[in-house]
C-alpha cells in the first residue's frame, strides 16, 4: 500500500502540498475531484505521530477558507481510527458512515465522510 502513496503525485492533476524535513518529502495532501475536498493524506510510517499530517490538513483548511470555502470534506475507511482521531482533532466531525461502492476495488467499503467548518479569512 505504501508504494501506491509513493507514486500518487506522479500520476493525478491534483493539487498536491507537500511536507518536507531535511530535504526529504515526510507527507502529502491532495485536493482532487473539488476544491473543498481533501482527497488524500499521506505521512511516511516513520514520521507519523509527529503533527505532520495534522499540519498538512489545517494547511489545506487555510487554502479553502482563503478561497471562500464554508465547509472542508473528506471521507476514510471507517476502521481507519487513528486517520479518524487525526480529523476529529484538527475539527472534522462525521456526519455519514455506511457502506459505500468502490469504484477502484469493485467492492463496497464501510467508509466515514466528515466535514469541518471553516472560518472565511
Amino acid at each position: 500500500m505504501q508504494h501506491e502513496f509513493a507514486i500518487f503525485p506522479s500520476q493525478t492533476d491534483a493539487d498536491i502540498y507537500v511536507a518536507e524535513l531535511d530535504r526529504n518529502v515526510v507527507g502529502w495532501s491532495a485536493r482532487e475531484s473539488s476544491p473543498n475536498y481533501v482527497s488524500d493524506l499521506w505521512v511516511k510510517p516513520d514520521h507519523q505521530g509527529r503533527g505532520i499530517g495534522q499540519a498538512l490538513l489545517l494547511h489545506l483548511c487555510d487554502i479553502m477558507a482563503a478561497q471562500g470555502h464554508v465547509k472542508a470534506r473528506l471521507d476514510t475507511h471507517a476502521k481507519n481510527s487513528e486517520a479518524i482521531r487525526l480529523y476529529e482533532r484538527c475539527g472534522f466531525t462525521i456526519i455519514w458512515r455506511g457502506l459505500e461502492y468502490s469504484k477502484n476495488m469493485g467492492v463496497d467499503l464501510e467508509k466515514v465522510h466528515l466535514e469541518k467548518a471553516l472560518a472565511l479569512k
